[in-house]
């Protein structure tokens, strides 16, 4: 039985997550939240569908052993490869996916031309493929790999040189081609907006789902009554890889410095 006042778990292969934490935060003060990183095999693009969902459905034990009333896959490649093979197996449990944006990125573009940056995993699946034969019949979507960026922030890179460099490589092509809207299809590229305000023009729309997977996540715990009214316990985060550095990155790219623990599953 779910109760009001449990946990909501969050997980993304690495720190990237961490941007739709902060929106859920936003949105929900109230609730209490757990965050898996699975650093220690990032970068997901890189590996198989099944090995992905073998991942997921530990975190997903992780998580109900922990008493969690919803399940938040904050990572764009976890979504794809994992989030209908966890809502057939738990399908009572309310289960929240990502996916980019390309329904408001087609409403919102003047010139017709939308570019997407994400990972060549999101954008070599099927899913991604359904999106744009639903949504982006009357525009043109122009789509950018971004192999190295997810790597870089994990590091903490935000502002780097070879970042920036590599950056402006991805997005200079879009706006060549006449984007006036761009998508961010990966958890992690939120954290580059203030880097991309200085390289695209202010009439280009940048546009990632973070603060709609958290209306999403609000929407289903209301239906279920499931909603905390607080106070909420501080988060807690766990990672796969080093417990040291990921304290060190956290408070770059989260409200504050939190408790963090080994994922050894």
């Amino acid at each position: 039985m779910l109760e009001a006042r449990a946990p909501i778990g969050v997980f993304d292969s690495g720190v990237g997550g961490l941007s739709v934490l902060g929106e859920i935060r936003q949105l929900l003060p109230d609730e209490s939240l757990l965050y898996v990183a699975d650093c220690g095999h990032i970068p997901y693009g890189e590996k198989s569908p099944e090995f992905i969902r073998q991942r997921c459905r530990l975190v997903a034990e992780f998580f109900q052993a922990r008493g969690a009333k919803a399940f938040v896959l904050a990572c764009n490649t976890a979504t794809v490869a994992a989030v209908a093979d966890l809502r057939a197996q738990y399908p009572d449990w309310p289960i929240v996916g990502m996916e980019p944006a390309v329904k408001p990125a087609a409403a919102a573009t003047r010139t017709g031309v939308v570019g997407v940056l994400a990972t060549t995993g999101t954008l070599q699946s099927a899913k991604f493929a359904a999106l744009l034969d639903r949504f982006a019949n009357d525009v043109r979507v122009i789509t950018q790999p971004c192999p190295g960026l997810v790597e870089l922030i994990e590091q903490g890179e935000l502002t780097s040189p070879v970042l920036r460099d590599l950056l402006v490589g991805y997005v200079e092509p879009l706006l060549a081609a006449g984007c006036d809207t761009l998508i961010l299809g990966c958890t992690h590229y939120p954290f580059l907006k203030p880097l991309l305000g200085e390289m695209v023009p202010e009439s280009v729309a940048i546009i990632d789902t973070g603060a709609a997977v958290a209306r999403q996540l609000k929407r289903l715990l209301g239906e279920r009554e499931l909603l905390a009214t607080g106070p909420s316990l501080p988060a807690q985060f766990w990672t796969s890889a080093d417990t040291e550095h990921f304290r060190n990155i956290l408070p770059m790219l989260w409200i504050k410095s939190g408790d963090v623990h080994k994922f050894n599953l």
